[in-house]
């Protein structure tokens, strides 16, 4: 069998689908790319044996079809100028000659039939759509909330809630929340999975934020299968009940506060860098129009202030944050102005959008850490 493909194109779908690949896996096939050449196409796959992702390249050439196993190449690939690559392969003892301008490499490959492949779903499953850019976008915005809790799995993934009237998507940590209810996708029958870190990421790196075009997800009670523009996601899902999100979001925050998100993430970042590296605890004093943010490192007697002018007419009061988990929800929102809604130094606070993004409705939850007043 031989085929011609470009070498750009094999290096970009080689270095995508490389992160699928865990570093030490059960079986020594899964080291492996599989190569499946039909319909002059050649669709690359890669697996951890729990999640596996496919990609498709269309082939300049082609003389031949079927199926075989190629070692982690991508180094070598990757050194070569754009340019036509040759495959020539000899399926009887899947030995491999890769033809380029001006040499050539030579690797032995293994069988076909060794590389596990999962069984489609089975039984009832659940059906439905978006754009890939809204997909990317909501995993964009939510993963950073994801836990790494060995004890809760539930808390590591992103939990996708249909409703009949959004689906909702949330993570959190237990120490902060994301919540984003997207309204053009909706379904007739309630149905919920938790997307695991590691195929919510690989999602993330492969569908444009901008991209239009249809993402189709099919999912039961343990595995889901999500279908995107020139390739194809199929992972197990994290198998438990995701927490009641909705009843720990406040409903009655009445100190509203206004804020150029740049502005407050520039001061947080410089005002952060004297904070205590331990708790990293930011104070807000809240007073009209004017947010003062404070830290101290007591141990090195280092210190800082800064004011950030705001629209606040509410009660002066006083509030302590995390502060690199406030700089991380600031810089998740994309908006010019972030309003922050809150009741009371011990009550988890609210920051929104000012400008919610068409057909969403973002919240972002950050809990409180005590201060010593």
């Amino acid at each position: 069998m031989r085929f011609t493909l470009s070498s750009s194109a094999l290096s970009s779908k080689m270095a995508t689908l490389a992160k699928v690949i865990n570093s030490k896996n059960s079986l020594s096939i899964l080291d492996s790319f599989l190569f499946d050449v039909r319909n002059g196409e050649l669709t690359l796959t890669a697996s951890d044996n729990a999640n596996m992702m496919k990609c498709v390249i269309a082939l300049n050439e082609c003389d031949g079809e079927g199926a075989f196993c190629v070692p982690n190449i991508l180094g070598a690939v990757k050194e070569l100028a754009e340019q036509p690559l040759t495959f020539e392969v000899n399926t009887d003892d899947n030995s491999i000659r890769l033809i380029y301008q001006n040499g050539n490499y030579r690797i032995v490959g293994q069988s076909a039939d060794e590389y596990p492949i999962p069984q489609p779903l089975e039984g009832q499953y659940t059906e439905t759509s978006m754009t890939a850019g809204a997909l990317a976008t909501n995993i964009q915005r939510t993963l950073f909330a994801t836990a790494n809790d060995e004890l809760r799995m539930i808390m590591n993934g992103i939990y996708f809630d249909f409703k009949e009237e959004s689906l909702n998507i949330v993570a959190s940590d237990g120490h902060k929340m994301v919540r984003n209810m997207l309204f053009s996708c909706k379904t007739e029958v309630p149905a919920s999975f938790i997307l695991p870190k590691k195929p919510a990421g690989l999602l993330r790196n492969v569908l444009a934020l901008d991209d239009e075009s249809t993402v189709t997800i099919r999912f039961n009670t343990n595995n889901a299968e999500i279908n995107f523009p020139g390739g194809s996601l199929s992972c197990r899902l994290i198998e438990g009940r995701y927490p009641n999100y909705a009843s720990v979001i406040p409903t009655d925050n009445p100190n509203i506060v206004t804020v150029d998100r740049k502005a407050l993430t520039s001061a947080l970042r410089r005002v952060n860098q004297f904070a205590s590296e331990s708790t990293q605890l930011i104070k807000l004093r809240l007073n009209l129009n004017n947010i003062e943010l404070n830290s101290e490192d007591i141990d090195f007697a280092t210190s800082a202030h800064e004011d950030v002018a705001c629209e606040y007419g509410g009660t002066p009061m006083s509030i302590g944050f995390k502060g690199s988990t406030l700089f991380e929800i600031l810089n998740n929102l994309e908006s010019e102005d972030v309003v922050i809604e809150l009741a009371d130094p011990s009550r988890a606070g609210v920051i929104r959008p000012s400008e919610q993004p068409e057909g969403e409705d973002v919240l972002m939850l950050i809990m409180p850490m005590l201060l010593n007043e």
